[in-house]
């Protein structure tokens, strides 16, 4: 089955033989063409001078200015800069690497592709806002599961089972992360074509959920007990975690490891809670510690939490580290998600 590639508004066709930017044609001579759908193919490998010489030029003696100029043509015609590259990156004293994601279509009907590389384009962006959405769930399902059994094993409050402690801890953390992941994802997988504006997705997902979360929870706790605090986690601390997890799905875009990209998922979100500590912010954890000490009759406490960092009630430190971790296990789930989907995706497609 031939194969039809789609980067940014750009559709490859090798077996028609044609690059489109939309429905205009983008004129390319043959030996550039096959150079071009070189790079496409190994889409974030290096591909090395001599595999140009042997597959472009196929053993026709070139100079290395050939293939200098064939790259600068190709940037010229897709609108690159070598400086700033989007398209192909030039790894010195080897060869070239095509950066920009790359989505691979049934290429069989030429005519219809356009239509139908857009309509593939839509169901994979859907597909990675639903999967980081799950992802950033198991995450709240595991800090929930963390925090809950920590809080159930220490002595509780008068009325208060430890199974109680644990499912009510466990309900918000998750409710709370997928709302987060829903927005974070959603911001990631419309930016994931556009390099490190997958950052600026990311934040401005994180943004809004934030923003939204805050002022309905404020409004629902005004309504319910007469007063609202303030400092719960908000618009601030969205953007920030967006960003880290936006980081993170941009800093692992070359690695081929689920499980890998995870992990570096995990160290910019970690980095993104830090972030939000010293900005004087809280997350999960510290929100619902601020919500237990200002709502009259609350009998949730979490201070034994904080002795565990030496604290007498929920300070600094435990903030700090509650925070990374937070921030960690998010980035992670949201960003191994959607590298599993589009992993599948790229096996079914």
């Amino acid at each position: 089955m031939a194969e039809s590639f789609v980067f940014e508004q750009f559709l490859l066709d090798p077996d028609d033989r044609q690059l489109r930017r939309g429905s205009e044609a983008v004129e390319l001579n043959g030996r550039y063409f096959d150079a071009l759908a070189l790079l496409v193919r190994e889409q974030g490998k290096l591909v090395s001078k001599d595999r140009f010489l042997d597959e472009v030029w196929r053993g026709v003696p070139v100079t290395d200015e050939a293939l200098t100029q064939c790259v600068r043509t190709l940037r010229r015609q897709l609108g690159d800069d070598a400086s700033k590259p989007r398209f192909i990156e030039t790894v010195p004293k080897h060869g070239y690497r095509f950066i920009a994601p790359v989505d691979c279509i049934d290429g069989d009907a030429p005519r219809a592709s356009p239509i139908q590389a857009a309509a593939q384009v839509w169901q994979r962006t859907l597909l990675l806002a639903i999967a980081g959405t799950i992802g950033g769930g198991i995450a709240g399902f595991i800090g929930g599961l963390l925090y809950g059994f920590i809080g159930a094993s220490q002595p509780l409050q008068p009325g208060m089972g430890a199974a109680s402690v644990v499912l009510v801890l466990l309900c918000i953390t998750i409710l709370v992360a997928l709302l987060g992941g829903a927005g974070v994802a959603t911001g990631l997988a419309l930016t994931r074509r556009n390099g490190a504006w997958v950052i600026v997705g990311g934040a401005g997902g994180g943004l809004f959920i934030g923003a939204t979360v805050k002022l309905l929870g404020l409004d629902a706790f005004s309504l319910l007990v007469g007063q609202s605090p303030g400092e719960i986690t908000g618009a601030v601390e969205g953007l920030l975690i967006g960003a880290g997890t936006g980081l993170g799905a941009w800093f692992s875009r070359r690695t081929a490891s689920v499980r890998l990209r995870g992990l570096q998922a995990a160290l910019c979100g970690g980095l993104a809670g830090l972030a939000v500590s010293l900005v004087g912010g809280r997350l999960m954890l510290g929100s619902l510690d601020l919500l237990a000490r200002k709502v009259p009759g609350s009998r949730l406490r979490l201070d034994h939490i904080s002795q565990l960092f030496g604290e007498a009630s929920f300070g600094p430190v435990t903030r700090t580290f509650t925070s990374v971790l937070e921030g960690a296990l998010f980035a992670a789930g949201v960003v191994s998600a959607m590298a599993l989907a589009e992993r599948d995706w790229k096996r079914v497609t």
